[in-house]
């Protein structure tokens, strides 16, 4: 049915009609049974209405936002002025289950098969990534052998304790904890099992995080007790694993898809770090004047794709990741920017406008921000493991 501009009889119901069948195409659900058309306003001659996406890291904003301008148009008729506002609000499961934190909506373990793949450096990435849309982002460092979060991103001092409370430490607009906060700077972290188990349920359980729309936990490389803990202490929303390309790291990459599997923890996807070198941003960059005239001349690669050199190997991550059927989320290059600003505690600066990272940075959240919608919206949350003699 098609309305002129000028009619009175134009209802919210007509303009929520016209919408059926514009779906999300990450969650591929129809965007008002999902309940994302919000706030419909209809004045002369006009149609306002607000489209609240999942996550506002959305990588097909672009896409959702013509698909309802198109569907609008074609059902109402195109004289109507349409005023759409693109939202986001971060959903969780929609049901609470023991074990679960009051207040966090999405909690995700950042792992590795083995370490030196950059793990860490990946998790404080993707918590700073998922700030940059606006998300409300805790990073908890579990990695207790080796706690590097507070050094990649510039934190200090001591967690404070508010009645029975602990309080993270704030930096850049991220709530923090970790050991490195706890211990002397050269102090051997030596523990067993049960003593781990402890540690993660403060972390967890006793430190006030506060209302978070995800939690990013950086666990230890390996397939240790602390992913066991995690999974036994409440209902993970999934887990990211990071790898690099080389087939010797891919081996322990499939053995960390398998425990997260055994441990019913969902997989949201692979990350492959220093995927490339990155020649020519490197000279752009480093090179001095005399190379930079010399890259703006025709022919200083001989072939296009010579400016990357494959240093590790090339696509290693995304074959194993479709092996395995895992979701990739991306590459990123290894790159002299990301490692200065980690050494110098300012692994914020990574996600800076200029950065030769960030549009690889801001994919790879992207991509991990659609996968957790996607988890959120097809079941609900995986059982806890239960360990059998």
């Amino acid at each position: 049915m098609m309305f002129g501009k000028k009619s009175s009889s134009l209802t919210e119901q007509d303009v929520l009609d016209a919408l059926r069948g514009v779906k999300d195409p990450d969650l591929h659900r129809d965007l008002v049974d999902l309940g994302m058309i919000k706030n419909i306003r209809i004045g002369d001659g006009t149609v306002a209405l607000t489209v609240n996406l999942t996550t506002p890291a959305c990588p097909l904003k672009a896409q959702i936002e013509r698909d309802v301008r198109q569907a609008l148009a074609s059902r109402l008729g195109s004289e109507w002025d349409l005023a759409i506002t693109m939202g986001a609000e971060v959903r969780g499961k929609g049901v609470v289950e023991k074990g679960d934190i009051p207040g966090i909506k999405n909690v995700l373990a950042v792992g590795s098969g083995k370490g030196g793949v950059g793990k860490s450096t990946m998790a404080a990435a993707i918590a700073y990534g998922l700030r940059a849309y606006g998300s409300t982002v805790g990073l908890m460092d579990a990695d207790v052998y080796g706690p590097s979060i507070p050094h990649l991103v510039g934190a200090t001092g001591r967690p404070m304790a508010r009645g029975e409370r602990i309080q993270p430490i704030e930096v850049d607009g991220l709530k923090l904890m970790s050991m490195g906060f706890l211990l002397e700077p050269d102090r051997a972290v030596i523990m067993r099992g049960p003593m781990l188990h402890g540690i993660m349920q403060q972390f967890l359980h006793q430190v006030d995080w506060g209302p978070l729309d995800y939690l990013v936990i950086d666990l230890p490389p390996g397939t240790g007790d602390v992913p066991l803990t995690l999974s036994q202490t409440l209902p993970l929303t999934g887990a990211v694993v990071v790898c690099t390309p080389q087939e010797v790291a891919l081996l322990d990459v499939t053995r960390a898809v398998t425990m997260f599997r055994q441990l019913k923890v969902p997989l949201l996807g692979m990350i492959e770090n220093m995927s490339f070198f990155d020649v020519l941003a490197y000279l752009k960059e480093r090179g001095g004047p005399r190379v930079q005239e010399l890259i703006g001349e025709r022919g200083f690669f001989d072939t296009p794709g010579d400016e990357r050199a494959y240093l590790f190997g090339r696509g290693g991550a995304r074959r194993r990741a479709e092996l395995l059927g895992v979701p990739f989320l991306g590459e990123v290059p290894l790159n002299i920017h990301v490692r200065e600003r980690g050494d110098a505690g300012h692994l914020k600066d990574v996600l800076a406008p200029n950065s030769p990272a960030r549009p690889y940075l801001l994919g790879v959240v992207e991509q991990l921000a659609a996968q957790i919608s996607i988890q959120n919206i097809k079941s609900p949350k995986m059982p806890k493991l239960e360990i059998l003699n």
